[in-house]
């Protein structure tokens, strides 16, 4: 699988795998972890999605377990976490309410808490979750310099930003925002004309696809015939049997057809959904193709 250079030269691969499923596994168990991990690097994803507050707070620990018990996993994995966003939860039982919390004490103490959960010394990006409406920009953005020039994170980037969100915490700091992390993919197509993804592409920005199957439900829910969504999915059908691969990884394909570098994070907990991850870069994708999908996604030619 082809790697991401991101500016500063950190290299991710060109899919994630997210965990943030990975507490609701009927087996979380450490070895089943690691089976998940090696269907991961067998296919060359060795980039891994986490979040402090994924699995109720769950997730990173559970993960940092398998990578604990296999200590060598350390130099084969690249770790990508987020913070700000606090849940109601009974790991915070002062949180009376969900917020979202930017605070250099918040976000220092989120790194210092993600680093021992996962068992990694460095995390290769962090991401800031959610654009917060009472973000100090001059703050936080002294708070992920100093975050990168201690060594506890190599890059940092955000998530869900739209493009002004992303030029005001960029004004105040020193280091690039490395990525930024969206929902994206045949279900959600709006960043493409939002500004989202053209604002990637003006910085060359990397962009990390959340939800790039909707969820699943461009897979489970077949659509009322005639609908755009059945027209989508009989499309997405015929072009996984022209290229003898699972409708997903059509879809996927086409994310990663986009010149701004789309890096799709897949989420599944089951080892033969994770083994056909790779397929996506096996399916042709030419321009017309591309917008034949695009335009049943959104039920509507181009103007």
């Amino acid at each position: 699988m082809k790697r991401i250079t991101l500016s500063n030269g950190v290299k991710l691969s060109a899919m994630a795998y997210g965990v943030w499923r990975l507490a609701d596994a009927a087996d979380t168990s450490v070895d089943a972890n690691l089976a998940r991990i090696d269907a991961c690097l067998e296919q060359g994803i060795t980039t891994f999605d986490h979040a402090d507050i994924y699995g109720d707070y769950r997730c990173e620990a559970l993960f940092g377990q398998a990578v604990k018990a296999r200590p060598s996993l350390r130099a084969q994995i690249e770790i990508v976490t987020k913070t700000d966003i606090m849940l109601l939860s009974q790991a915070w039982p002062n949180t009376r309410v969900k917020h979202y919390d930017t605070t250099p004490a918040h976000v220092t103490a989120s790194v210092d808490r993600s680093l021992k959960n996962i068992g990694v010394d460095v995390i290769d990006v962090l991401l800031i979750h959610r654009p917060d409406p009472l973000m100090d920009a001059d703050a936080l953005g002294a708070c992920l310099d100093a975050l990168i020039n201690s060594g506890k994170v190599k890059a940092v980037g955000v998530s869900n930003f739209m493009p002004w969100d992303c030029d005001l915490l960029q004004s105040r700091m020193t280091n690039r925002l490395q990525t930024n992390q969206i929902e994206l993919g045949l279900t959600h197509t709006a960043p493409f004309i939002n500004g989202q993804v053209a604002h990637a592409q003006t910085y060359r920005m990397p962009l990390m696809a959340w939800s790039p199957l909707g969820g699943g439900r461009l897979i489970s829910e077949a659509g009322q015939a005639g609908s755009a969504a059945a027209r989508l999915r009989t499309k997405l059908e015929a072009l996984a049997t022209e290229s003898q691969v699972d409708i997903t990884a059509v879809a996927i394909s086409w994310l990663m057809h986009h010149p701004v570098k789309v890096m799709p994070v897949m989420g599944s907990n089951q080892l033969n959904r994770i083994k056909l991850f790779s397929q996506a870069i096996q399916v042709p994708m030419d321009r017309q193709t591309w917008f034949e999908l695009y335009e049943l996604a959104n039920g509507h030619e181009v103007p």
